[in-house]
């Protein structure tokens, strides 16, 4: 399984380190291949580890609440890599969903009540994957000089 360090996951998110710890050392997100285990230790996350990253970025640099940041990381567990891809994250104040059908969020939308926050997952997952290929082929240039 390839893993990804805590700098070059904070390059690909677009987050400084200190983000990246705090957010592993409250359990907002940890890493799933290789947590650290003291000093000196390195984190490793996964792919699916960077998405969850940038969604939990673009969701409070909307302004939405770290606690609803937590609750939308609850539901993108409970589906699967590939459903993520082709769904969208629906956040009001007080709960989170994903919606898989462009059709779910027009209803949610002018059902609902309040402000809802989209969050279009496909453009997110292409552009995490996009930044993932530019650290892999830095990091295979500087092995093969």
């Amino acid at each position: 399984m390839v893993g990804y360090t805590g700098k070059q996951a904070c390059t690909i998110v677009g987050i400084s380190y200190r983000q990246l710890d705090y957010w592993a050392r409250t359990d907002l997100l940890r890493p799933s291949i290789e947590d650290a285990n003291g000093t000196g230790t390195k984190r490793l996350y996964s792919f699916d580890d960077l998405i969850n990253l940038k969604v939990i970025k673009q969701i409070l640099d909307a302004g939405i609440s770290l606690q609803s940041a937590r609750r939308v990381l609850e539901c993108l567990e409970k589906a699967s890599f590939g459903e993520i891809a082709r769904c969208s994250v629906v956040v009001s104040s007080d709960t989170a969903v994903l919606a898989y059908r462009d059709d779910d969020i027009v209803d949610l939308v002018k059902g609902g009540q309040g402000v809802l926050n989209i969050l279009p997952l496909a453009q997110l997952v292409s552009n995490v994957a996009t930044q993932v290929k530019i650290i892999d082929s830095q990091l295979s240039n500087s092995v093969n000089l």
